[in-house]
């Protein structure tokens, strides 16, 4: 169970049911990230009906963004981390735009469950150090999750972080897992999801990812956030003709 101020909830996922775009509290729309299309039209909003939410769309429409306001707007470090964790130096960091976005953001929870964490693959390692010196400090053992190849370190992470009930945004995160890791993260995110407390805000390209059973995917474009099939999606039909003729499907893209 989580915890709500000082109550504890056996409410099920999702907790934030609705992300909707304020244009009155943006001073400059003419600035990034206020210019990005998907917020043009003045009414932009998501709707979380499901526990999973997975969403999908081409470099340079919004995603990361997207997520990383929703993520400031739930009190977590833009750069990725949980709620209270400000481990990333950033002077250093990728330059992260979601706390500028969270302004004009508004969520509707029911209830206000903000324990969980935001994944972002180009600050696991900034993020992972600090973790781990954070459990030697208190007298445990540190996960040691920078001992391990880069997608074991994710994998690790993965199960180390994502256990209790709470609000858990990934972005990107097969960006170094095999196909196979990503079978074992698809693992991972059954575990989450049957557990009925945890809520999982996700942006991929993998189409492996995208196929997880019951997940509600919507697509991202300039025109706003539609709801989208797997086999709908750019990204699977790419895949799919390659996979029928590889030689084929370069020379074609190539010569293109």
């Amino acid at each position: 169970m989580a915890k709500t101020g000082a109550q504890m909830t056996t409410m099920r996922a999702p907790y934030l049911r609705r992300v909707w775009w304020d244009e009155n509290r943006v001073v400059d729309k003419s600035t990034y990230p206020f210019c990005l299309p998907i917020f043009q039209r003045g009414d932009f909003s998501i709707d979380f009906d499901g526990a999973v939410t997975i969403i999908v769309g081409e470099n340079g429409a919004g995603k990361s963004t997207l997520l990383e306001g929703i993520a400031a707007l739930a009190g977590y470090d833009e750069a990725g981390g949980g709620k209270g964790y400000r481990p990333v130096d950033h002077s250093q960091a990728v330059e992260a735009m979601g706390g500028q976005l969270a302004q004009a953001l508004r969520g509707g929870w029911l209830p206000k469950v903000t324990k969980g964490w935001f994944f972002k693959a180009e600050s696991f390692f900034s993020v992972s150090p600090y973790l781990d010196q954070a459990a030697t400090e208190s007298g445990g053992a540190g996960p040691d999750f920078l001992s391990h190849s880069h997608g074991e370190g994710f994998l690790r992470f993965f199960e180390e972080r994502c256990k209790a009930q709470g609000l858990y945004i990934f972005d990107e995160p097969e960006s170094a897992l095999s196909p196979a890791r990503q079978i074992e993260f698809l693992k991972l995110l059954r575990r989450m999801d049957g557990s009925g407390f945890c809520q999982v805000i996700m942006a991929t390209h993998s189409p492996i990812l995208m196929a997880y059973p019951g997940a509600r995917l919507l697509g991202l474009s300039k025109y706003g956030l539609e709801p989208i099939t797997l086999e709908q999606t750019q990204h699977f039909r790419l895949l799919r003709e390659f996979c029928l003729d590889p030689e084929l499907f370069i020379e074609t893209m190539m010569d293109d």
